[in-house]
Formats: C-alpha cells, sequence, structure tokens
C-alpha cells in the first residue's frame, strides 16, 4: 500500500500482506490462512476484519482506485491555477504509486474480472474520474491537442507508468529517487510529443 507516516493498522497489514501474496501467486493460489500467518494472526481471525477473500480483493481494488482519484484532485487544487505544476504534480502521484503500489498492478491486470459486478463498475467509474482529469490536466497544457488525442496519451502514459513491476529485480534498477526522476522525464516526453504533433502545435512547455 502507499507509503505512511504513522503505523499500519492491523487491517492495512493485512491488506498488505494480501496484494502481495495475490500478486505472487494469483488470487487461488493463496488461502486465508497464509494471508493470517503473514501478518502473525490466525486465518479464523482474520475474519474479525475481513469476510473472506473476496472482500479483501475489493477493498485492495477499489481502495487504489479511490485514493488515486482524491489525490489526482488534490494535487490538481494544489497547483494554484498553473496546469504545467499540475500535470507534474499528477505525474508524481502516479509515480509513488507505480513504485510502492507494485502488487497492486499486477492485481489489478490479473484478478479484477473476479469482482463482484457492482465492485468492478465502481472501480471502472473511479479509473474514467481518474483519466478525464488527467486529459483536462494535459489539453490546458497542450491546448492543440484534441481530446481523443490527449485521452490516447494518458492512457499510453498510464501504460509506461505502470510497467514497474515488468522492470525486473529491485536491485538491477537505479534507486526509488532516480527511478522517479525518470519516469518523470518519460511521462512528461511523452506528453510533450503528443503535443508537438498537434495541428496547432505553437509554443508549447518542454517538458
Amino acid at each position: 500500500m502507499a507509503t505512511r507516516t504513522d503505523a499500519p493498522t492491523r487491517r492495512e497489514q493485512i491488506l498488505k500482506e494480501a496484494a502481495r501474496l495475490f500478486a505472487e501467486r494469483g488470487f487461488h493460489g493463496v488461502g486465508v490462512d497464509e494471508i493470517g500467518a503473514a501478518v502473525g494472526i490466525s486465518g479464523p481471525g482474520l475474519y474479525r476484519h475481513f469476510p473472506g477473500k473476496d472482500a479483501m480483493l475489493a477493498e485492495l481494488l477499489v481502495g487504489i482506485s479511490e485514493r488515486l482519484l482524491t489525490g489526482g484532485k488534490r494535487r490538481s487544487a494544489e497547483a494554484a491555477g498553473s496546469p504545467v505544476a499540475a500535470l507534474d504534480s499528477l505525474i508524481e502521484g502516479h509515480i509513488d504509486f507505480a513504485l510502492d503500489d507494485r502488487p497492486l498492478i499486477t492485481l489489478h491486470d490479473r484478478e479484477l474480472d473476479r469482482l463482484r459486478d457492482s465492485d468492478r463498475k465502481m472501480v471502472r467509474q473511479l479509473q474514467r474520474q481518474y483519466v478525464e482529469l488527467w486529459v483536462a490536466t494535459v489539453r490546458e497544457v497542450y491546448p492543440g491537442l484534441a481530446e481523443v488525442e490527449a485521452r490516447a496519451s494518458v492512457h499510453a502514459v498510464f501504460g509506461l507508468l505502470n510497467s514497474t513491476p515488468h522492470l525486473g529485480r529491485p536491485g538491477s534498477l537505479p534507486d526509488r529517487e532516480a527511478m522517479a526522476d525518470l519516469l518523470h522525464r518519460l511521462a512528461r516526453g511523452a506528453l510533450a510529443a503528443a503535443g508537438v504533433s498537434s495541428p496547432s502545435r505553437g509554443h508549447l512547455p518542454a517538458p
């Protein structure tokens, strides 16, 4: 789960270990007893916090979608009316997710269809709102970029940033700060390239 300064609650510990185990071995490859053992409680004791694995999966995937959207809105509001600052902050927030919550990326790709219809629809709804927040910001920074191109560009950047689970062993990569800086430059470069290719390119901000 996302980095925080205060100690995680037992519920958060359970979710973090469930995400790790689900990502490593698949949803059906992990038992409740194993999740409990990872946080030092019995399998039956886990049911005091969650009714079952399905509830854990739903909270993980709905929860991260909610956090991304809420964080994105906050970052945009804190940019004080500067579209470039807002875009950079959105990128930074998504990089934090991509580097710190890698198991959730894997989990989303593999297990989203296992959610109940209502939970899956909630995830999709939150994700659409998050995408549109990015699209609006990108079009403010690159006003010549058509809406359909901006949306395609945003999805492409998400694909770039969300590739972190597939980049190799942690030891084979730059340290976190250097990796975050690299991903930021790649994301801004991709969006700048999209903006330059638009019909009304004019004077566009450099990445």
